[in-house]
């Protein structure tokens, strides 16, 4: 017992030494001002702890922003759904039919993107653009597969403007998933049973056509969102297929449907192009390095590091206590609830205990922290559900940090974001509960 609390109090001071203190949020220049080290990289992975916490959020803002204007980057891509990051997009674009409003990402969860640390960097972004020229500004982009009813409609849409007929054999293909489009939970559940046929063939035959066709009296930009909405119909039609087959395979496809989306952004902006990408340390992390790739789930960072190899850099982020937005299940009402203590020996404690109330940790090529964090450790996971009660079932998972992540982003305490109105959407919500 003496000696791993002697081995722990050692990484405690080890860690301490390593960190490089950040300043305070206040000045998002200041603060973002060490992770100038990561510019030189084409994907930067910022991770978050919960999906509900200010600080988080309103670092990842900061550091996206001086990646974008010291560093050249050109596309925020996030745990978002295409059609509602679209219309976010075009308003940080200054283009058409762009809006930042309570009619987008209305449904559960609503706080994740409507919130008030989020449309502050919405803000930024929309007023950077400005000043830059007509082709040269960043983009925003969502990479998740939920919005299965949203992306029909909105391929239908383009295509009624741009080829009438196509559009008549696209709501034909896409009619097979009409009966479902309210629960697509159900067809999964039907697919299996025998009930109903996959309709993967149809949503296959309309991504193809879609990228084939060159329509010339539409714009290239309108082609492009029509073609991604056509790609999470297809996904989400396999998502929900797999999804009652077990949560390995769900997930796995989830994720490397993010993948795809992800490089297919990076493709059509060109050799230039350069991504932030915001989501869940549960999906930006290398998940080799963890319990959930012990047993067989992959993530965005371990294939963006298969990809890239070191021109991709993953950010994970930590906190021991405090407030956190979040609901007691799925679908529930948000609350405002209280984070526990991390708990002793988890990756959180001995961060907690290192001393630093907002740090960064540069886990690449230290030989001396990755001898001190070998061994697993617990680290926690808050997605839009918190059990506290059963906080080390439902919580905490096992990782190698420094395998996991590049760089660890320590705030010892954080508040919970702060959310903003929105337009409850009629229907029921298209989520899978995963909370991450």
């Amino acid at each position: 017992m003496t000696a791993a609390l002697s081995s722990d109090a050692d990484l405690v001071r080890l860690l301490h030494g390593k960190a490089v203190p950040l300043a305070d949020l206040k000045d998002p220049a200041a603060f973002s001002l060490p992770f100038a080290r990561f510019g030189g990289t084409r994907v930067v992975l910022l991770g978050e702890a919960t999906h509900g916490s200010s600080e988080f959020y309103r670092a990842r803002a900061a550091i996206t922003r001086r990646l974008i204007e010291d560093h050249g980057f050109n596309i925020v891509a996030v745990e978002a759904d295409w059609p509602d990051a679209s219309r976010v997009d075009r308003y940080v674009r200054n283009r058409p039919g762009g809006q930042y409003d309570e009619h987008v990402f209305a449904r559960f969860p609503t706080w994740m993107w409507r919130n008030r640390e989020f449309a502050e960097f919405v803000e930024w972004l929309r007023s950077h653009n400005k000043t830059q020229a007509s082709g040269h500004e960043a983009e925003f982009r969502g990479l998740d597969v939920y919005s299965l009813r949203s992306s029909i409609s909105e391929v239908l849409r383009y295509l009624d403007q741009a080829d009438p007929e196509a559009a008549r054999l696209a709501r034909r293909r896409y009619g097979c998933l009409s009966p479902f489009q309210g629960e697509p939970a159900w067809y999964g559940r039907a697919v299996l049973t025998g009930e109903h046929d996959a309709c993967e063939d149809a949503v296959t035959a309309q991504l193809q056509e879609l990228l084939q066709r060159q329509f010339a009296s539409r714009r290239a930009e309108d082609l492009f969102d029509a073609t991604q909405n056509a790609r999470v119909v297809q996904a989400a039609e396999r998502y929900y297929r797999l999804m009652f087959r077990g949560s390995t395979q769900s997930w796995n496809m989830r994720d490397t449907h993010m993948f795809d989306m992800l490089q297919t952004l990076l493709q059509a902006r060109g050799p230039d192009s350069k991504a932030v990408v915001w989501a869940h340390n549960s999906h930006i992390g290398n998940a080799a390095a963890t319990e959930m790739g012990w047993d067989g789930q992959l993530n965005i960072g371990q294939l963006c590091k298969e990809e890239f190899g070191a021109a991709a850099v993953s950010i994970g982020f930590g906190t021991h206590d405090g407030t956190v937005a979040a609901a007691d299940d799925w679908d529930e009402p948000m609350e405002v609830m209280s984070i526990v203590p991390s708990r002793r020996g988890s990756i959180e404690s001995l961060f907690n205990q290192a001393g630093h109330a907002a740090s960064l940790t540069d886990l690449r090529n230290d030989p001396d922290l990755s001898a001190a964090l070998a061994e697993p450790r617990l680290e926690r996971a808050i997605g839009v559900v918190y059990r506290s009660d059963t906080e080390l079932q439902s919580h905490y998972f096992k990782a190698v940090l420094h395998q996991q992540f590049d760089g660890f982003v320590w705030f010892d305490h954080t508040e919970a974001v702060t959310p903003l109105p929105s337009d409850p959407p009629k229907g029921t919500p298209e989520t899978y509960p995963f909370g991450l």
